[in-house]
């Protein structure tokens, strides 16, 4: 019995140690084994590349208007969304004070006339009384003293006369201001549109000193609207005047809408260190659905090719375990698909100069072909990565067209490998945005 048990022990012990070897063998199998590789075919197709961006609706011609003088609020005459004409009262301030000051100022200048009026009464007696003193000094009657007090006293007077028309000038001046201020307490629309804003309301006290208070705001016309768009630096090469446009806004989902690029401004915007320019989009609104202040997802088509071959941007990031670190390869895993990539001639980073790679593999010259970017992607042959180096042309942040290589339809392209997911993220990271709705 006892042998019996320590047999069946022995068995046991033997049957453990060889599926221990087993599961060794296994595993050490597999570390040599050749990675599971993904792949995509090569497939045949539209590519469109475009910009997207966001932006915010706006009237063409909008309009502050505000108050020149100070004062209450008495009564207004336009509301929100109230259409106007130009010279049309909106609104009028409290006119008690600019009246009574307008009381005040014609009382002013009635008084510097009666002023004047006596003056000029007084140097007209001087006058007459210098005169007599001339000639009653010509017949040695008085002395010169007397003749000059005289003289001295008509222009004295004279001179008063002069003083006191400047002061009635004045006074009239106050006139007209007071009656000026008068007339600025009736608020007037400065042109034709649909009031979008009223920031005061009835009884409000509204105070003009350096800055004249916003009473309302004026959209010309919401028929003719425009998007001003925050375009990045690295894109704004693509835009171009009157290219078409389509957006869209949260509050008609699915519905687009079309306008055309009317002007690209020079002034650059920059917020944190991000450079963007502002792309002015006109936008024909009949309907009155866009309102100022939506949000606009703006999608620009610069670029369309049509059956063409086409690769996963994914599949021009890879690179296979011990890969050369030089040559297209290098260049590939450094920048992002698409055309316009340059690189350097010998001669080093300062003395060297610029050369665009031409399907052909000429140097092209200034103004000659658009530069055509040599890439380096795999191909799945018999279960092992072949390298095959193409030529790209434009991308849509997922497809990335085939402009030249020995590439052929159906092929498999290598995207990535099991073990290198993490590799292929932080060589290819950043270099594609992520593409929104493709526009064909």
């Amino acid at each position: 019995m006892i042998k019996q048990l320590s047999r069946a022990r022995l068995i046991w012990i033997v049957a453990l140690l060889v599926l221990a070897a087993l599961v060794l063998y296994r595993c050490t199998s597999r570390g040599d084994a050749e990675p599971d590789f993904q792949t995509a075919p090569v497939t045949r197709g539209n590519v469109v590349s475009k910009v997207s961006t966001s932006g915010s609706l706006q009237a063409v011609v909008t309009v502050d208007v505000g108050s020149q003088v100070s004062g209450r609020i008495l009564d207004l005459y336009a509301d929100f969304n109230s259409p106007v004409k130009k010279g049309e009262r909106i609104a009028k301030i409290d006119p008690a004070l600019f009246d009574a000051a307008v009381v005040q100022a014609q009382a002013n200048v009635q008084a510097s006339k009666a002023n004047v009026t006596k003056l000029t009464v007084t140097a007209e007696d001087a006058e007459r009384q210098a005169k007599r003193a001339e000639d009653v000094f010509g017949q040695r009657l008085i002395s010169e003293t007397e003749r000059d007090n005289a003289v001295a006293t008509a222009r004295a007077a004279r001179a008063a006369v002069d003083q006191a028309n400047g002061q009635l000038a004045q006074a009239r001046a106050s006139l007209s201001q007071a009656e000026t201020n008068l007339r600025y307490t009736d608020i007037l629309s400065p042109t034709d549109g649909v009031v979008i804003s009223r920031a005061v309301n009835k009884g409000q006290t509204v105070a003009a000193s350096l800055q004249a208070p916003v009473i309302f705001t004026i959209a010309q016309d919401l028929r003719a609207m425009e998007v001003h768009t925050n375009v990045a630096e690295s894109d704004i090469g693509r835009l171009k005047k009157d290219m078409r446009v389509t957006f869209t806004v949260d509050a008609y989902p699915g519905e687009p809408f079309r306008g055309s690029i009317r002007d690209i401004r020079n002034a650059p915007q920059v917020v944190q260190n991000v450079v963007t320019y502002d792309a002015v989009i006109d936008v024909a609104n009949p309907d009155l659905k866009l309102k100022p202040g939506m949000t606009a997802t703006v999608s620009v088509v610069t670029d369309r090719r049509r059956d063409v071959l086409a690769v996963p941007n994914a599949a021009l990031r890879f690179r296979p375990d011990g890969a050369p670190a030089g040559g297209a390869a290098a260049a590939a895993a450094a920048g992002a698909p698409g055309a316009g990539q340059r690189q350097r001639g010998q001669g080093g980073e300062n003395g060297g100069k610029w050369r665009h790679d031409r399907e052909d593999g000429a140097a092209g010259e200034d103004g000659g072909p658009p530069p055509v970017v040599k890439r380096t992607l795999y191909v799945l042959v018999d279960d092992k990565p072949v390298a095959r180096e193409v030529t790209t042309g434009i991308t849509d942040g997922r497809l990335t067209e085939i402009t030249g290589g020995d590439l052929k339809e159906g092929e498999l392209v290598i995207t990535g490998a099991a073990g290198q997911q993490g590799q292929q993220g932080q060589r290819g990271g950043g270099q594609n945005r992520p593409a929104g709705p493709r526009i064909l």
